[in-house]
């Protein structure tokens, strides 16, 4: 049998949860907003479109890393450092073409991922640790290439800071290109051998390697897609902020996997969609965006937010035990 082949259904239990996280999203919102009418309205709903945009990118990558079982610790590092490569050389020559420098941080990028990629691949070493090891490697070449130093926006041309600020069709271009990557990668996940022998090797990497799939291609791929993604952030946090510095994006891989569990996907692996996924996002994005505006304490943010995350873990856990006790049940029949 070729799992690649095979048609991946939605248990009833994964539908219920994404209809119950819709709800509470529109319950929250109700509830900010009768506490601040400012909330819904149309310049702060493109507010808080505009600065997920980012953390809906890189959720997409590490979707794909968390359907495998693994976990990338190293992307707020690869954003730093493929945003400074970037900054560094638009500062050098200002005349480079944007492509040419979307390009360079995509493959940035992809060259750290896939240094993760080999090492949990092929050497068999924790993600976590990988990952977790590369973060500082890749960290300390930022200051390294950076000599310390900031690259700040009066060294950068105005078209590659327009990659931020600019429009299409009166949308903001982080927007356009978030919603570019969730349709890519939505027929990739759901509509390609390679998309679906990703949920494959998550749900049983042994059965996986068993009947023949390639499991170490497919992990290695979605590391390098994944700082792919990383680099593509890289470019447009540096271009949003006009500034690109050593300490950049520390500690954002929390927010993005945090993201990833509140849209439903499993950490350990073979479940997860991109549609529960853009929930997540939007649900971080409103509490990030909510909290300040109806006066929470920083203090109280960090603690509302921690235990909405935690609601969700104990919510995955216990959608995976139905889905368990289903599939037993089906057998027995």
């Amino acid at each position: 049998m070729d799992t690649g082949k095979q048609v991946r259904k939605t248990p009833y239990s994964e539908k219920f949860r994404e209809l119950g996280l819709v709800f509470f999203i529109i319950l929250v919102s109700a509830i900010i907003q009768m506490r601040n009418h400012e909330f819904l309205t149309l310049g702060n709903l493109n507010n808080i479109l505009t600065n997920t945009a980012i953390l809906s990118i890189l959720s997409v990558g590490m979707m794909m890393v968390l359907l495998t079982g693994g976990i990338d610790l190293s992307i707020g590092a690869v954003i730093a450092f493929s945003g400074m490569v970037t900054a560094l050389t638009v500062r050098g020559n200002m005349a480079i073409p944007v492509p040419v420098l979307i390009i360079e941080g995509i493959v940035t990028g992809a060259i750290a991922g896939l240094a993760t990629g080999i090492l949990v691949a092929r050497f068999s070493i924790l993600p976590i640790i990988a990952s977790l090891g590369l973060m500082n490697v890749i960290r300390g070449l930022t200051y390294i290439v950076s000599k310390g130093q900031w690259v700040s926006a009066y060294q950068m041309s105005d078209s590659f800071k327009a990659l931020a600020t600019g429009k299409i069709f009166g949308i903001n271009n982080l927007i356009v290109t978030a919603l570019l990557i969730y349709l890519l990668f939505y027929y990739f996940i759901n509509f390609t051998r390679t998309g679906r022998r990703i949920y494959a090797v998550g749900s049983n990497p042994e059965a996986a390697e068993v009947i023949g799939l390639p499991k170490k291609r497919i992990i290695t791929l979605v590391y390098v897609l994944m700082g792919a993604l990383a680099g593509l952030a890289g470019i447009l946090w540096v271009a949003k902020f006009a500034s690109a510095q050593g300490d950049t994006a520390v500690g954002y891989e929390m927010n993005v996997i945090a993201s990833c569990v509140l849209g439903g996907v499993s950490v350990s692996g073979g479940r997860g969609k991109i549609s529960g996924l853009i929930l997540g996002v939007i649900l971080f994005g409103i509490l990030a965006n909510a909290l300040p505006l109806i006066n929470v304490s920083a203090f109280w943010q960090q603690a509302i937010q921690g235990f909405v995350i935690l609601a969700a873990i104990i919510s995955n856990v216990l959608i995976k035990r139905n889905n368990d006790r289903l599939t037993l049940r089906k057998r027995e029949i």
